[in-house]
């Protein structure tokens, strides 16, 4: 297990690759991928529902399953340690008891806000329409991957998020319910095999505006 965390924000930050090519001999552990997932998501969703669902895929059946739906991806599925399949739940409003509950019983509420609040949160998603629901679970499950890719990093581990893959097949091909858990992205993880190429960044002047 690679215990050797990375403290320094900047090298995560400013050190942060999209690698494509990794070293096919390195594995993580699903212990190891357990602290990088929760570290992952320790990051802010709406109202706390924490919609994100993960399918962590590592093993060679799991793998050829994955490879036709990712064509032009084919060298992050096949050399990584494992790709993860980022979704976001639709029905996550159904853990808010267990949640907001378990927030009162640890001490984080009091039991007064979580019965006003609970009620208030399950009357607004009554309200929402598909759209609206998938534009907010969208938002937050793109804060949780790049908490995930971060979190990689300070383990010293890269990623390369892929968005070309079919979407509309990947739930089935891993028995995901598709109605309930919509594709969000895919994360390729492992040891960089090589050190992969910085990018330009536009300058801050270009991108923000001071009122």
């Amino acid at each position: 297990m690679n215990t050797t965390l990375i403290n320094d924000f900047q090298e995560i930050v400013a050190g942060r690759r999209s690698i494509r090519n990794y070293d096919p001999t390195v594995k993580i552990s699903r212990e190891e991928m357990t602290e990088i997932l929760s570290k992952a998501s320790l990051a802010p969703s709406s109202v706390n529902l924490q919609p994100w669902r993960f399918v962590v895929i590592d093993s060679p059946e799991g793998k050829a399953k994955l490879a036709p739906l990712a064509k032009f991806n084919q060298r992050q599925v096949d050399k990584s340690a494992a790709v993860i399949a980022v979704f976001a739940d639709m029905n996550s409003i159904e853990y808010i008891d267990e949640i907001y509950g378990q927030a009162v019983e640890k001490g984080y509420m009091p039991a007064e806000v979580r019965d006003q609040q609970v009620p208030a949160i399950k009357g607004l998603f009554e309200t929402m329409t598909t759209d609206q629901l998938k534009d907010m679970n969208l938002i937050d499950a793109g804060l949780v991957s790049m908490q995930l890719m971060l979190a990689a990093r300070a383990y010293g581990y890269d990623t390369n998020p892929i968005g070309g893959y079919e979407k509309d097949k990947i739930a089935d091909a891993f028995d995901i319910d598709s109605e309930r858990y919509y594709p969000v992205m895919l994360i390729s993880i492992g040891k960089a095999a090589d050190e992969g190429y910085p990018s330009f960044r536009m300058p801050i002047e270009k991108l923000t505006e001071w009122r």
